[in-house]
Formats: C-alpha cells, sequence, structure tokens
C-alpha cells in the first residue's frame, strides 16, 4: 500500500467517528497538551486506534487526537507528534498533518517548546513564528512527489501565514500578552545544543530552537494549508544562563503558561 493510501485510510477512520469535519487543525508541544482537554464535545482517538498512524513515545506527548469545539469551530487538536530524533522516517513524523490535510482541514496551527537563543525572551514568553530555518539535515519531500499532496517544488516564501500572525497578534493586544516574533531553528536533537551551536544560531539569524515543527509546516504547505506557528519558550538555551538544561524544565514551564496559551489559541480560533 502507499504512503497516500496509508494517509487516505487514516484520513477516512477519523471521518468516520466524528460528526462533523475539522475546518483547523492544532499540534500542541510538549507540555502544552491541556489545550485538547478543554474542547468541547470531544471525540477522543488514541494514536493507537487510528490505522498506520505512529506512536508518540516522548514524555509529554499524551498520544491521541481529540477532535471537538471551540468558539464555534470544529477543531482536531493532536495532543502529541512524532520525532525524527525517535529514528522515525520524515514521512512518519509528517503523517498526522498529511492526514488532517486529507480529512480537510485548511488552517494548521504548530505549537511547540522551544529554547529561547534571542538573550531578550524571557522564559515563558509564547513567541509567533515569522520563518524557520531547517536544520534537521532532512525534508518530508525528498523523494517521489505524489500530486495528490502537491506540486514537485512547493513556494516557501511564506510559509508561516502573515493574516494568521497578524490575528495572533490582535488576539495577543486582547488579552494583554505581549507576543514577541521569531526565527525558529529545527534542529534534530535529541541532545539539547552545545553554547557553540547556540551562539551559531544567534549569529545566523534565530531566536529559537526547537526539534519539531519544521517538516510538519513543510508538508502543510505542501498541502496548500495556511500554517500558524507558536513557540512557547520554556528554557532559555545552552550558555544565555549558568546552570545545565533539563526536560523537567520545559514540562513545569509549559504547565505554568497554559492558561495564557489556552486563552490565546482560543482567541485566535474565534477570530478564523
Amino acid at each position: 500500500m502507499s504512503y497516500y493510501d496509508q494517509v487516505k485510510d487514516a484520513a477516512d477512520a477519523i471521518r468516520s467517528r466524528i460528526p462533523e469535519v475539522p475546518q483547523v487543525g492544532v499540534v500542541l508541544g510538549s507540555g502544552l497538551g491541556d489545550f485538547a482537554s478543554s474542547l468541547d464535545a470531544p471525540v477522543t482517538m488514541p494514536y493507537g486506534e487510528l490505522p498506520y498512524w505512529p506512536a508518540s513515545r516522548v514524555v509529554g506527548h499524551e498520544g491521541k487526537l481529540v477532535v471537538g469545539k471551540t468558539r464555534g469551530r470544529t477543531i482536531a487538536a493532536l495532543a502529541g507528534r512524532s520525532h525524527l530524533y525517535e529514528g522515525r522516517d520524515v514521512r512518519a513524523v509528517t503523517f498526522a498533518v498529511r492526514a488532517l490535510g486529507l480529512l480537510g482541514v485548511r488552517t494548521l496551527i504548530l505549537t511547540n517548546a522551544a529554547g529561547g537563543v534571542n538573550t531578550g525572551f524571557s522564559r515563558g514568553a509564547l513567541m509567533v513564528i515569522d520563518d524557520h530555518i531547517n536544520l534537521m539535515g532532512s525534508n518530508p519531500l525528498v523523494g517521489e512527489n505524489d500530486e495528490r499532496f502537491g506540486a514537485r517544488f512547493p513556494d516557501m516564501t511564506e510559509v508561516y501565514s502573515s493574516r494568521l500572525r497578524g490575528i495572533a497578534d490582535r488576539q495577543g493586544t486582547a488579552i494583554a500578552l505581549p507576543l514577541p516574533h521569531g526565527i525558529y531553528a529545527g534542529v534534530l536533537g535529541p541532545s539539547y545544543e552545545t553554547p557553540a551551536e547556540i551562539r551559531y544560531l544567534r549569529t545566523i539569524g534565530a531566536d529559537a530552537v526547537g526539534m519539531s515543527t519544521v517538516p510538519e509546516a513543510i508538508a502543510a504547505r505542501h498541502m496548500r494549508m495556511d500554517v500558524l506557528g507558536i513557540s512557547c519558550i520554556t528554557n532559555m538555551a545552552a550558555g544565555v544562563l549558568p546552570q545545565p538544561l533539563d526536560h523537567a524544565e520545559v514540562m513545569e514551564t509549559a504547565r505554568r503558561i497554559r492558561g495564557q496559551f489556552t486563552a490565546l489559541l482560543e482567541g485566535i480560533i474565534g477570530q478564523l
């Protein structure tokens, strides 16, 4: 069975279990999965119940798809994602986004936990992604192109929609939440970056660094979805502060800002 057919089977399985096709997809980063629990009239599908769906095996990623409503919109929320550093094929990493695209989702909100490269950021800040730098050594479009997903050479001039970034800014103002903008650097991981690597990333223009989002954003644009990216700056990157990095810090910071994060997402979705 082809990759496209596997993705289509997963999309069809979701469609058979929900009363209404979602208009918006949200991918929730490490520690940010509580948003999925806030949806009204939820239909919850553990990844293990969906055909060919790769399981999530990382702490802070529950591993379930929740379809429900918020602000009058039907939302598909992914609580957990696959990462390249787990040894996954890049097609597995983008499988969920592809399935949402075939399901009918046209607007995708990608969120992540990221390290702050920009020394002007504070821990717990929410950064709107203006653009990304792909340093993951991989691209989900490598190999034979299936035109049913999208064109061979998709344009990446505006990966992250300026319209959606404007909506995020308006919602941030409405709830008195400062929203810095910046460039997200995607790296392979799973080791955190060295101080020398962080100095390099700062030199080439990165404001935040993480181990996800970039493949999903590329796949979504390949399928002509509009993308918004939001990074939660859960820790300052290596060398910024005189202390080692710890995944527990990432989780604690994500929990601390979950109220602001949920208010921001709900407001953005309400304005779509």
